[in-house]
């Protein structure tokens, strides 16, 4: 059997059994998904690709602990989305003061709005904001999965996306 055709749970096995073939069909099947989810909330293309190695590393190595009470996918995705959460309350602790504030400002673009321009947007939020809208609005999880995720109360969590919304529709007024 190829490792394409194999179902979830046989490229599981066949990837605890160190089957380089199997690791690499994990590797494609899930990564392309991985790098967008890792890229909406790093917001940089080369955060990404060091969130998205460093998650599949972990993948990798903790695969005997996944229980198989969710699907792969979603595993995998909660390490990529801790993994880049990480990584950003990294970066934005290297971040001068200045250099945040410069990030918080208003980007024009152009004179019609379209998904290009919802992405820059976004793009264009303050990390803790920009983390927040888009594991709720974009990722689809819960106040109380971010909350946990992020370590934050589920306040903070509400008020995050309250002035991430509130700010997007400053930024986007101009197009309705």
């Amino acid at each position: 059997m190829t490792t394409a055709a194999m179902t979830e749970s046989e490229l599981i096995d066949a990837c605890l059994d160190n089957d380089r073939l199997a690791q690499k069909e994990l590797y494609d099947r899930y990564s392309r998904a991985m790098y967008t989810a890792a890229y909406r909330i790093t917001s940089d293309f080369e955060l990404a690709n060091d969130v998205l190695q460093e998650a599949f590393v972990k993948i990798f190595r903790h695969l005997a602990g996944f229980r198989r009470e969710s699907t792969l996918g979603a595993w995998i995705k909660t390490i990529v989305v801790r993994t880049a959460l990480s990584r950003m309350r990294r970066e934005i602790r290297m971040e001068t003061l200045e250099d945040y504030h410069h990030k918080d400002q208003v980007v024009d673009w152009g004179h019609y709005l379209d998904a290009d321009y919802l992405e820059k947007a976004i793009q264009a939020l303050p990390a803790g904001y920009r983390s927040v809208f888009v594991m709720i609005e974009v990722e689809g999880y819960a106040h109380k999965e971010v909350a946990e995720m992020l370590g934050i109360s589920v306040g903070t969590s509400k008020s995050q996306l309250f002035y991430a919304k509130k700010k997007l529709r400053k930024s986007l007024e101009k197009y309705r």
